[in-house]
């Protein structure tokens, strides 16, 4: 058993040939996909079970779902073992040159205080500027 079905299997989903096709998909990337950049990468594979095995992905925890700021939905692997605290969530970086984001794993959410009465599901930081490789050219 290789570490996606092991990780599809822990995460309390069966492991079917599209779930990891998908789950290896993005733990291949160095940043999150789009549905679009899945549906290129997966050509088999149509635009509909990618999001199916996407949405059992995200009801069981195992992705993370953001919005880069250029109204696109992204999704990573979330590297959580606590559906109730999230210790995986790092910040992000969108580049407005070349509209990639990248993943800043060595910086972690600030703690967010919320008022009485609210509860957090989810937390989307992103950063937006110039990266590195736009810079240099």
């Amino acid at each position: 058993m290789d570490r996606i079905e092991e990780f599809l299997r822990e995460g309390g989903i069966r492991p079917t040939s599209n779930r990891l096709l998908v789950a290896r998909a993005l733990h291949g990337s160095e940043r999150p996909l789009s549905l679009m950049e899945l549906e290129s990468r997966l050509e088999p594979l149509d635009k509909s079970s990618i999001y199916r095995v996407l949405a059992i992905l995200r009801e069981h925890h195992l992705v993370h779902v953001l919005e880069d700021g250029d109204d696109t939905v992204l999704y990573e692997l979330c590297g959580s073992k606590d559906d109730e605290h999230d210790d995986d969530m790092h910040v992000h970086f969108y580049c407005e040159r070349c509209h990639r984001t990248f993943c800043l794993y060595e910086i972690p959410v600030p703690e967010v205080s919320l008022p009485d009465g609210y509860k957090m599901d989810s937390v989307n930081y992103m950063v937006k500027g110039i990266c590195p490789s736009c810079l240099g050219k």
